[in-house]
């Protein structure tokens, strides 16, 4: 997945708890006025002594009891969403408010159990029950904006592996508003049992990125940097290691040459940077010329060839660099691996 995009929905996620400007009750209730409250209760239609009256069952209402908050108790604000940052995990959402995690693996249903604990330990959220199946937190305090007071919620969390399905369910158990229990409604029971839910799932998120950072450290020792040809003829820059391995690696690299890396798009490929070099003492150290650029912003387009991964570099204005130039990257970059290698 799109690391941008990760730290993005992360984002998201966080900012739920922030909420929006202007008061609490404006954040949950419609920007209007609820007139339709005093609506005058529909009377019996009496049809003239004259008339015939014909009755049509287009409009009618199905005669049931209909039960639901009206007015200033409607909360406009939309449904919570699990962050979907497990590969092939699917939510389910249960009719009591609960929600379901069905992970693929057994391997991720005991990772995502062991970092919620974890996670536990480090938001000083003690655990009341702590089983190898069950968990349950003391209270958790929500500082959410959108609300008028202070929330506090209870929640237990169970796993099981049965019949080739591995489930992480959590489920609401109790709920306090400014200190005093209450009733939770349905509504809150799914909202805050979302909101834990993707703690948990951010935690998983980070967890599962700095293994992939870790492991494409390990990985890039073995890379080797050559020149070649695209499939139209120009010269490209040639790292024999995989996208994802040479994408995590390739920041500490830019900023060891004098690049400073201003933005980047994982999806796209694409790295923008702006050069300013390294004085001579540091060209002397690693035992190779200098590179051929001037210091200005350039961009880099990376390309996924299976097993290796291609470089080509263009300026500011979009132009291609020359042939020269790009020769001389490519010695410098693998300069650098060997010299990390060494340490």
């Amino acid at each position: 997945m799109n690391v941008n995009y990760r730290l993005a929905v992360t984002a998201v996620m966080v900012a739920t708890l922030a909420g929006c400007s202007g008061g609490a009750e404006r954040r949950r209730q419609a920007n209007q006025d609820f007139n339709y409250l005093e609506t005058v209760p529909l009377s019996s239609w009496n049809s003239p002594s004259s008339g015939a009256a014909t009755v049509s069952g287009e409009y009618a209402i199905p005669a049931a009891d209909y039960s639901g908050a009206i007015g200033k108790a409607v909360d406009i604000r939309p449904p919570q969403q699990v962050l979907a940052l497990i590969p092939g995990a699917r939510t389910v959402h249960n009719s009591d408010g609960t929600v379901s995690l069905q992970l693929v693996k057994a391997e991720e249903l005991n990772e995502l159990w062991t970092l919620t604990k974890r996670l536990g330990k480090e938001r000083n959220i003690p655990f009341d029950v702590d089983t190898a199946q069950t968990l349950e937190t003391s209270w958790v305090q929500w500082n959410n904006e959108d609300e008028d007071t202070e929330i506090s919620s209870r929640y237990r969390i169970t796993r099981s592996s049965e019949n080739g399905q591995n489930l992480y369910t959590i489920k609401l158990l109790d709920w306090r508003e400014a200190g005093v229990d209450k009733t939770v409604s349905l509504g809150n029971q799914e909202r805050y049992s979302i909101l834990m839910t993707n703690l948990v799932m951010a935690k998983y998120d980070a967890y599962e990125r700095e293994k992939a950072r870790v492991r494409a450290q390990e990985l890039v020792k073995q890379i080797s940097i050559s020149m070649g040809r695209d499939r139209s003829g120009l010269p490209v820059i040639i790292a024999r290691a995989p996208y994802n391995v040479f994408w995590e690696r390739l920041p500490s690299l830019l900023q060891a040459l004098g690049f400073t890396v201003d933005g980047r798009n994982r999806s796209q490929g694409t790295v923008d940077v702006s050069f300013r070099s390294p004085g001579d003492d540091f060209w002397t150290e690693l035992g190779i010329q200098p590179l051929q650029l001037s210091n200005r912003d350039y961009d880099l387009q990376l390309g996924d060839l299976g097993n290796r991964t291609s470089i080509t570099v263009t300026d500011e204005d979009g132009k291609p660099i020359t042939e020269e130039a790009l020769e001389s990257l490519a010695p410098v970059l693998a300069a650098v691996i060997d010299k990390e290698n060494q340490r």
